[in-house]
């Protein structure tokens, strides 16, 4: 190869590997519905704004947003044309076979955001267009819209089984998006996934965010590879929340703080709700390009 074509080669390569980087330091999620979806007036904040309690009414954010409560929202809070882009899929796995639901690119992704049902869910629960007041769906556009890719996956188990087959979902895709940013979100029960992943070696240092939905604490996470990387960490919970208690939650997220008082992680409290609230109201835009914006 002569001096000019290396030097040629070199730099096009370097530029290309210029141009991933500003690529994914700059990716922010383009709006959707936003309006619709923006929280409601805070009531209270500290923590220089990590903290926020949100003013949450059940008659307000599901009687007058749904046609049939609970059931299925009103028209204008989702865009079905959505699933055009989505697919039913079986993944064969050391750890088993992984069935999910995949909405957007599965290869070439710039960002992959999975949803981990709690006890008693599927892979459908994440999903569904209609309930938890059209939330999955804006967050099936919301990847969609911006080259990203949306995973709901079934798995065996909350334990060391559950999260290999997650484990291993996120690195089939990881291989064919190899410079997307991975956040995944917890329901309820499912926190317990996010939490191991955090511990494991190979999702602990490859993950970008965890958001825990009306979900569960665990101190190991201090001595996690993700702890260490500062992985952005949302908790949004409901103040009347009957499984997972508001202050257990609220007193992990202080200790966090208390760690290290610039750990990147935020605390929704939505004043009134109940379990699944947060699934139903946390602005996944606004989480998401934050997480992006301090992702390791």
């Amino acid at each position: 190869m002569s001096f000019r074509r290396q030097i040629f080669c070199a730099f096009a390569v370097t530029t290309a590997l210029l141009s991933s980087a500003a690529q994914s330091q700059t990716l922010s999620l383009k709006p959707f519905k936003d309006d619709l979806f923006a929280y409601p007036p805070t009531l209270s904040s500290d923590s220089n704004g990590a903290y926020t309690v949100i003013d949450y009414r059940e008659m307000r954010d599901i009687n007058q947003r749904d046609q049939v409560p609970e059931r299925r929202v009103n028209a204008q809070y989702t865009d079905a044309s959505v699933r055009k882009v989505q697919q039913d899929l079986l993944l064969k796995t050391d750890a088993g076979d992984i069935r999910h639901v995949a909405v957007g690119k599965t290869e070439g992704a710039g960002i992959i955001v999975l949803y981990l049902h709690g006890q008693g869910g599927s892979r459908k629960q994440g999903v569904d267009d209609f309930t938890f007041g059209g939330n999955f769906n804006r967050l099936k556009n919301l990847m969609a819209g911006n080259g990203g890719l949306y995973l709901s996956p079934d798995f065996t188990d909350f334990g060391d089984k559950g999260a290999a087959q997650v484990a291993a979902l996120i690195g089939h895709y990881a291989e064919r998006s190899p410079g997307a940013k991975i956040f995944v979100a917890c329901g309820s029960m499912g926190g317990a996934l996010c939490w191991k992943l955090a511990a494991r070696k190979d999702m602990g240092g490859r993950i970008n965010g965890l958001l825990l939905l009306g979900s569960l604490w665990d101190e190991s996470f201090f001595t996690s590879p993700a702890f260490k990387r500062r992985v952005p960490v949302f908790f949004g919970q409901g103040s009347h929340d009957v499984v997972f208690p508001v202050a257990n939650q609220e007193a992990f997220f202080r200790s966090i703080l208390a760690k290290s008082k610039t750990y990147p992680t935020r605390f929704v409290r939505f004043e009134t709700g109940t379990h699944g609230t947060p699934i139903r109201m946390t602005d996944w835009r606004g989480t998401l390009n934050w997480m992006l914006s301090k992702s390791p």
